[in-house]
């Protein structure tokens, strides 16, 4: 029996940045941005979203052609909790309505956890081969204004549904996996933005890679040679490349850069217009070569690496499933994508400086989402959310 990803679908924000604004403004070459580190647009959250209302409509499509009563469980990865206490993934069982017997999780590890419940996802589908576990990821990255970090901010959600002989990818059962206690990115439960050591969390995210695989190597995983594609998580496009250099370098690869390049270049697609998305960021790099790999992707075998500040990684890999096109969502993703607004550098501040009220009164929030969801209200601090 096979298991691994059915469906999938990703979603973003409604608004967007052209890091060439954010590049006018400091009176750099916007190229500092576009080529430097690989990233063209930031996707930005209006005031009446956030990971919920995002994970919510990137689960709809999932749901068209899937019995929600097969869904038993519902695992919620992210580093933009909402609350300390209530999973969000409760609020997303009740705007989906899901069925109430279900298990509700929410799941922690900077960028890394949506691997974390993709394995949890397999093992439980193992024991329940007819139940299927939808999994999402979904995160806003939040940075201090005019910090190294800024241009690479971003926001997207990510549904996965695991089942049994799934119609996409079957995740193999090999995987190799890393820790270490660093910190290269944190953000404390005082801060709204995210605090990080540019160069020595890509100096740790490098070696987690060599460790992960030399671990994947040692559990009788594919090398790699063998693999067609690689997904990586992706702080920024630019790190794609610095991964596929290590990567080559430590299996004792002498492919040219052009080879290592098309590995992943259309992994790559989404990542650099919406921005990082954390826990969803390497899913969305899945997503993405679905929907822009020029060849038939059947039988192919994708090499995956999840990466997470502090640190946790994995290396792992899958194969993917003949007629996986017919159950795609590209178009959708592409429309969402064409209708999304662009902001003047003068908005994206507004957008950026609005805080959600904290002082337990009854606030309706501004109407700014297009999208199927939104954050309504919040009154006596509890958080009311709705369709639109």
């Amino acid at each position: 029996m096979s298991i691994g990803i059915d469906d999938i679908s990703f979603y973003t924000s409604n608004f967007f940045l052209d890091l060439k604004s954010l590049a006018d403004v400091q009176n750099i070459e916007a190229d500092k941005y576009y080529q430097g580190i690989g990233q063209e647009r930031m996707g930005i959250v209006g005031a009446d979203e956030d990971v919920v209302t995002m994970a919510a409509a990137a689960a709809l499509p999932l749901l068209d052609s899937c019995d929600k009563a097969s869904i038993d469980t519902l695992l919620f990865a992210t580093e933009t909790g909402i609350d300390q206490s209530k999973a969000a993934g409760v609020f997303v069982h009740g705007l989906l309505g899901l069925p109430s017997r279900c298990r509700v999780v929410e799941l922690k590890q900077a960028c890394y956890s949506a691997t974390a419940a993709v394995q949890m996802a397999c093992a439980i589908v193992a024991r329940e081969p007819e139940r299927k576990v939808l999994v999402l990821a979904s995160d806003i990255a939040r940075y201090d204004l005019t910090s190294s970090g800024e241009a690479t901010q971003g926001c997207g959600a990510v549904a996965m549904l695991i089942g049994s002989n799934p119609r996409l990818i079957e995740i193999h059962p090999q995987s190799g996996r890393y820790t270490e206690d660093v910190m290269d990115f944190w953000r404390p439960n005082y801060r709204s933005t995210a605090l990080v050591d540019g160069k020595y969390s890509t100096k740790i995210y490098l070696k987690a890679l060599k460790q992960a695989y030399a671990d994947y190597i040692d559990q009788g995983g594919a090398r790699f040679e063998q693999l067609d594609y690689l997904c990586y998580h992706l702080p920024f496009s630019r790190m794609a490349e610095k991964a596929q250099t290590q990567l080559a370098r430590c299996s004792e690869n002498s492919s040219d850069a052009a080879t290592r390049s098309a590995m992943v270049a259309p992994t790559l697609t989404y990542n650099r217009t919406i921005g990082n998305s954390y826990t969803a960021s390497i899913y969305i790099g899945l997503v993405s070569l679905f929907d822009h790999a020029a060849e038939d992707l059947s039988g192919k075998r994708v090499g995956f690496f999840s990466y997470g500040s502090g640190c946790v990684a994995e290396f792992f890999s899958g194969t993917v499933v003949a007629g996986y096109r017919d159950s795609l969502h590209t178009q959708r993703h592409q429309e969402m994508l064409e209708a999304r607004t662009e902001l003047t550098y003068t908005q994206y501040l507004k957008f950026y400086n609005f805080e959600i009220p904290a002082d337990g009164g009854d606030h309706c929030m501004p109407e700014q989402t297009t999208g199927p969801f939104r954050l309504a209200s919040i009154d006596q601090h509890k958080r009311i959310y709705c369709a639109r």
